[in-house]
């Protein structure tokens, strides 16, 4: 039965996705990325529906109230795609670092583009920081939020912590707050894995982190804090029986 339920899901997870991409195409005439960054939203909330309606996963968002208005870094736990669309809901004008190379992706990449995500240069000798400072800077001035995983790849739940410099650099350089994000929806959607396991993802919002701290005791701190929350809700799912 799970294996049924996640064929079914993972198949209107492709055609929505495509729909949608299609419905897209008009939408990058308009002069502004607010279209795309709404079909977003629809896009992740579908999601979560069809995710509980044929699998039996849900979402429990907790601290949003903790979320600070206007332009802020995200800096969030990574284990799977399902942050990747889920996070739509609480954040309604992201502004994700993405590998440069998904431009090039037919319809998807321009959509990206047009949404005014931003691109960075992984592997360039000493740009991949200066490549995501400027549309950085420019999602803070549109007040976004600018959208980081601070480990850079999807990491199994309990894998060792590997967290990049790259948080850091942008936490410096945008003088805004950073609200850390901790997660345990790699029980459910695990990374590389066909299936979609039932239960409640629970993400939830810390406390957080003001600008003006010096580069190692932000990075300590965040680190810290994500990693200790998500061994938390790691524990309460698998206490619940995940």
């Amino acid at each position: 039965m799970l294996l049924l339920r996640s064929a079914i899901f993972n198949l209107f997870f492709y055609l929505w996705t495509l729909l949608l991409v299609i419905i897209l195409v008009p939408v990058l005439a308009w002069p502004s990325p607010r279209p795309i960054l709404f079909v977003g939203w629809v896009w992740g909330r579908a999601n979560l529906w069809a995710l509980g309606v044929i699998c039996g996963m849900h979402v429990d968002f907790r601290g949003l109230e903790k979320i600070p208005a206007g332009a802020i870094l995200v800096a969030a736990k990574h284990q799977s795609a399902w942050e990747t669309f889920a996070f739509f809901i609480p954040f309604r004008r992201p502004a994700y670092v993405f590998k440069r190379e998904l431009i090039h992706v037919p319809l998807f990449g321009w959509a990206v583009w047009k949404a005014e995500q931003i691109p960075v240069e992984r592997g360039k000798k000493g740009g991949t920081l200066a490549s995501i400072t400027p549309g950085a800077h420019d999602a803070v001035g549109r007040g976004q939020q600018v959208m980081i995983f601070p480990e850079g790849t999807r990491r199994a739940v309990g894998a060792p912590p590997d967290y990049k410099y790259g948080v850091t650099h942008l936490y410096q350089a945008l003088g805004v707050p950073c609200q850390p994000v901790a997660h345990n929806a790699g029980l459910f959607w695990p990374r590389r894995s066909f299936m979609r396991r039932p239960g409640t993802v629970i993400v939830e919002c810390l406390d957080p982190i003001l600008p003006g701290l010096p580069p190692e005791e932000f990075a300590e701190r965040l680190k810290t804090a994500i990693e200790t929350a998500t061994d938390r809700l790691v524990a309460e799912a698998r206490a619940a029986g995940a």
